[in-house]
């Protein structure tokens, strides 16, 4: 069924601005061998005479604390990373978000999911590949402030959510963000961060812009 999906998407590659992405990736090894299969794909639409973009790009999800911990190995392996911050922060903080005796402990902005998304955004951008980021964090406005603070450039979000994540790109300075980010980074805690955040962006925006959604 694996090869049957990627084949299909060779083949739609050439008509198409498509590229290929894979979950849930844990280290090097996972990706080659997604990618030896991929040149043994090609090998076979060759000989056939079928058509495909050559360029077709190949990235991976980091939502697996050992691939974030790696980061800078698998950036010289893959062509672009997008952070996948739902499965990055239950299994970086060992919790289950839809179990409410525990989903207290969800913290996006935990000091050690900040320090892992730092750490990412550096090993894409030394490799010269692009880093985007998918999933709550990334539409919550709260976030979009420490997020573009720590380098994040391409936001994925649901529509509904694209008009006040624009309003703050649009509002904010980098150097501003990053100031910010680099405080967030020495604060110890969750909520000493969130409440940082909250109250450094809170005369710059409408109060209603900064509501944290819970």
């Amino acid at each position: 069924m694996f090869r049957t999906q990627l084949r299909a998407l060779l083949r739609a590659s050439v008509v198409g601005n498509l590229k290929i992405m894979f979950p849930l990736v844990s280290g090097v090894q996972e990706l080659r061998q997604v990618k030896t299969l991929i040149r043994q794909l090609r090998e076979e639409l060759d000989t056939e005479g079928i058509e495909y973009n050559p360029n077709l790009k190949i990235g991976i999800m980091v939502e697996v604390p050992s691939a974030a911990m790696i980061a800078d190995i698998l950036a010289q392996e893959a062509d672009f990373f997008a952070i996948g911050t739902n499965d990055l922060i239950q299994y970086s903080l060992a919790i289950d978000r839809s179990n409410e005796n525990v989903s207290y402990l969800y913290e996006p902005l935990h000091p050690a999911l900040l320090r892992l998304i730092k750490g990412i955004i550096d090993a894409g951008k030394s490799a010269g590949i692009p880093v985007s980021m998918c999933g709550e964090m990334a539409a919550d406005p709260i976030y979009a402030v420490v997020l573009i603070g720590l380098g994040l450039e391409i936001f994925s979000m649901n529509p509904s959510s694209i008009p006040i994540i624009k309003n703050i790109a649009r509002s904010v300075r980098y150097r501003d963000c990053r100031r910010i980010a680099e405080m967030a980074l020495q604060k110890k805690t969750a909520q000493e961060i969130e409440e940082f955040v909250i109250e450094s962006v809170a005369m710059r925006f409408p109060e209603g812009l900064i509501s944290k959604s819970v």
